[in-house]
C-alpha cells in the first residue's frame, strides 16, 4: 500500500481533483527533462515539467513477486527537449524514469507512482511510444563472467590495464565534413593507418554536439583524409570544425591485444577452451585447431 502525503489525502477525499501526470527523465549523462499531461507547465524538485508535449501512459499495472512490469509512455516530438534526433542517437536509452500524480493547483501535494528505465523506442512520424521497465528487469540481466574465446574486458579499464592516454591510442581531430547521419570525415587522423579506429570509441568535445560518444564501425583513409563511420546517428548541430577525440579499437583477439596494445598478459579471454569449432573438426593432416596441429 502506498502512504500518501496527508494534504494530498485530504485532497483526494473531497471527491473533486485537480491532478495531472508528470514524467521525469533522467538521461545517463546527467541531463533531465520533465513533462506533464497538464495543459501549463509545472515545476518541482528542480525540475521543469513541459506540457507541450503531447505525453500519455499506459495503465500502470503492479504485481507481487518479481515479474516485470512494464508500461509504455506515448508522446509527439514536439519539445526541444525530446528530439527525433535525440532518440536515435540513443540519448534517452536507459534513462531513468520517474512518474508523479501530482496536485497541478499545488505541485507539493504529489506521490511517486512508479519508477523504471526507458526500454524499447519505437518512432512514427511525429510521434514515439516508449516503453517503461520496471526494477525487476535488471534481475533479468546476465550478470558474472562469460568465458569465451574473445577478451571481456573493455579496453582500458582495470582489468584490462592499456594506458588510453598514450598518443598512440587517443588522438584529437576536427570535423571536415559530415558526409552522412552516420558518418564524418576527420582531419588530424593521418598519422594512423587505415582501420586503427575500427571498434574504437569516437566523441564529440566541442560544438553543440560535445559529449556525444558513440562507437567507430569502420575507419578507412581516404586521400582526402580519415571517414570514421559510426554505430548511431550523429546528434543534431554537428558541424565542420567540431573538434572530436577518438581512441582506439579493439577486436578482443589475442593476436590483436599482443600486435597492436602489447597486453597479451593482461588477455581476459579463453582462446584454447575447446569450442563449437573443435568438437566438430575432423582430424586431417596438417590441419590446426585453435592453435594445435592436428595429427
Amino acid at each position: 500500500m502506498r502512504d500518501l502525503p496527508a494534504a494530498l489525502a485530504a485532497h483526494l477525499g473531497t471527491g473533486t481533483t485537480t491532478l495531472c501526470w508528470c514524467w521525469r527523465l533522467a538521461r545517463r549523462d546527467g541531463v533531465r527533462v520533465g513533462f506533464t499531461d497538464h495543459d501549463r507547465d509545472l515545476a518541482f524538485d528542480g525540475t521543469s515539467f513541459e506540457a507541450a508535449a503531447g505525453m500519455t501512459a499506459s495503465e500502470i499495472r503492479e504485481s507481487a513477486g518479481l515479474g516485470v512490469d512494464n508500461l509504455e509512455i506515448e508522446g509527439a516530438l514536439t519539445s526541444d527537449h525530446l528530439t527525433e534526433a535525440d532518440l536515435a542517437a540513443g540519448l534517452f536509452d536507459e534513462a531513468e524514469v520517474e512518474i508523479w500524480r501530482v496536485n497541478w493547483q499545488d505541485v507539493e501535494q504529489r506521490v511517486m507512482m512508479k519508477t523504471g528505465t526507458l526500454g524499447e523506442i519505437r518512432r512514427s512520424g511525429p510521434s514515439f511510444a516508449a516503453e517503461v521497465r520496471g526494477l525487476a528487469h535488471k534481475l533479468q540481466r546476465p550478470t558474472g563472467r562469460l568465458f569465451q574465446y574473445t577478451c571481456d574486458a573493455d579496453l582500458g579499464d582495470r582489468r584490462c590495464g592499456v594506458t588510453l592516454a598514450a598518443p598512440a591510442l587517443t588522438a584529437d581531430g576536427t570535423v571536415s565534413g559530415i558526409p552522412g547521419t552516420s558518418e564524418l570525415a576527420v582531419a588530424g587522423l593521418a598519422a594512423y593507418g587505415d582501420g586503427w579506429f575500427t571498434r574504437g570509441l569516437l566523441a564529440l568535445t566541442s560544438g553543440e554536439g560535445a559529449g556525444f560518444r558513440v562507437e567507430v564501425r569502420i575507419h578507412r583513409q581516404t586521400d582526402t583524409g580519415a571517414r570514421l563511420a559510426l554505430w548511431q546517428p550523429l546528434p543534431a548541430g554537428v558541424t565542420a570544425g567540431d573538434g572530436v577525440r577518438v581512441i582506439a579499437g579493439c577486436d578482443k583477439l589475442p593476436v590483436t591485444c599482443a600486435a597492436k596494445f602489447a597486453n597479451i598478459v593482461n588477455f581476459r579471454g579463453f582462446p584454447h577452451m575447446p569450442g563449437n569449432d573443435y568438437v566438430t573438426a575432423i582430424a586431417r593432416p596438417g590441419a590446426t585447431v585453435r592453435g594445435s596441429a592436428a595429427s
